[in-house]
């Protein structure tokens, strides 16, 4: 999803380097994969082709960070039918006095 971005950081020998993948438009997302030790980390477009891939060592990665956009599920969101916290606490008991 647009936003979303993966952090390599790689040993350069005497120092790190950080490179960063991001997925720069609408639909596209970021995947990463380890294949024969080799780290893999391609922006792909809604219908799976490729747009850029980084690869590296996997030897000489030290990190990777996956960052995606925090998203709102439908779980998150409080439902749409009557407010929460309005309805009256009634007991058991009380019902059958009614």
């Amino acid at each position: 999803m647009k936003g979303d971005r993966v952090e390599i950081v790689v040993d350069a020998g005497d120092t790190t380097r950080t490179y960063e993948v991001v997925a720069g438009r609408a639909g596209r997302r970021v995947e990463t994969a380890v294949r024969r030790g080799v780290v893999e980390v391609s922006e792909v477009t809604r219908n799976g082709s490729v747009v850029r891939t980084a690869r590296f060592m996997a030897a000489r990665v030290l990190a990777l960070v996956e960052q995606p956009v925090p998203r709102e599920d439908a779980s998150e969101r409080p439902p749409q039918g009557r407010p929460q916290g309005l309805v009256p606490d009634l007991h058991p008991e009380e019902y059958a006095e009614q």
